[in-house]
């Protein structure tokens, strides 16, 4: 039987009542009373009174997140221009037919802006809208061949086509920035024209104006102008179109980094600017003829451009 109560007690059972431990009476007050243990209250603690509750305690040790790198320019010199021509003019030789097809569109695009000014200059800020979209999109088939020449790759002309199909968001972002540009350019222009000459005047009389000495007055607002809208263009679009070909950046940081480009080595890159504009004038001078060959040029020496000032 004393083992049986052992078994019950170790299992949870009643405790056993042998003699040995045995509850003693239990406990008075000092009258003689009962003395039961005190209640353990089972109601929810007051709330602590308003104020500011204590500030966590910081932690240490804890490195902040790291920043984003922006991207490096490298420093160039006055040389260096002539020897992106010298690039572009060797790749034109490499992929002589597909060049020749996109010169071929800008001159072409050329001439339909020559006509349009002569026989409907009110269509002309239109017609110009329009090429100024598709033209960011001819340069881009440009840096596509010199990439795949730099890499040692055969340059395909369709692919060269479609070089804007994976970026075209910020393409179409970067185009539309620049078509504003030009657009407020050609606007600034014909104001010049209007309050100089009482109305527009027609294609032989705006050029006959810009030669004519008299007008000089009418001559430095419209170069002012032009220069100023001009550097604009140019200083935000010099390695952008590029960039947006080469890494997933975007149009804006595309723009900014030309634009810090031309800040920080301003004096290259106006020699660069001053070339391109003077090649250009002269491969426009025989109806645009000379712009099957230069344009492609210039749009493979500024694909070399690029690579040379930004870092990859």
């Amino acid at each position: 039987m004393s083992l049986a109560r052992t078994a019950v007690g170790s299992c949870g059972g009643a405790p056993s009542t042998s003699p040995g431990n045995a509850p003693g009476p239990p406990p008075l007050d000092a009258k003689g009373r009962i003395a039961y243990p005190a209640r353990v209250s089972l109601e929810a603690p007051s709330p602590s009174p308003p104020g500011p509750r204590p500030e966590p305690a910081a932690t240490t040790g804890a490195a902040p997140p790291p920043a984003r790198p922006a991207i490096e320019l490298r420093p160039i010199g006055f040389a260096d221009p002539l020897h992106w021509l010298a690039l572009g003019w060797a790749d034109f030789r490499r992929a002589p037919a597909i060049g020749v097809f996109y010169g071929g569109c800008f001159m072409v695009m050329g001439w339909a802006l020559m006509r349009v000014y002569e026989h409907a200059p009110a269509y002309l800020l239109a017609l110009s809208a329009g090429f100024l979209l598709v033209a960011p999109f001819l340069c881009l088939g440009i840096y596509h061949v010199s990439r795949e020449l730099q890499a040692g790759r055969k340059p395909d002309f369709g692919a060269s086509l479609m070089a804007w199909d994976s970026r075209m968001g910020q393409l179409g972002i970067f185009a539309f920035v620049l078509l504003v540009l030009e657009m407020l350019w050609a606007r600034s222009t014909l104001v010049i024209f209007a309050v100089t000459f009482d109305g527009m005047p027609d294609f032989k009389g705006s050029i006959s104006a810009l030669f004519n000495p008299d007008n000089i007055t009418f001559i430095v607002a419209w170069a002012v102008v032009g220069a100023i809208f001009a550097t604009l263009i140019f200083s935000v679009s010099v390695v952008s179109m590029p960039m947006l070909l080469d890494r997933p950046t975007d149009a804006i940081t595309a723009a900014l980094t030309s634009l810090r480009l031309v800040l920080t080595q301003t004096a290259v890159m106006f020699f660069w600017g001053a070339l391109i504009a003077a090649i250009t004038f002269t491969a426009m001078v025989p109806w645009f003829v000379g712009l099957v060959v230069v344009a492609p040029v210039i749009g493979h020496a500024s694909w070399h451009a690029y690579r040379a000032a930004v870092t990859s």
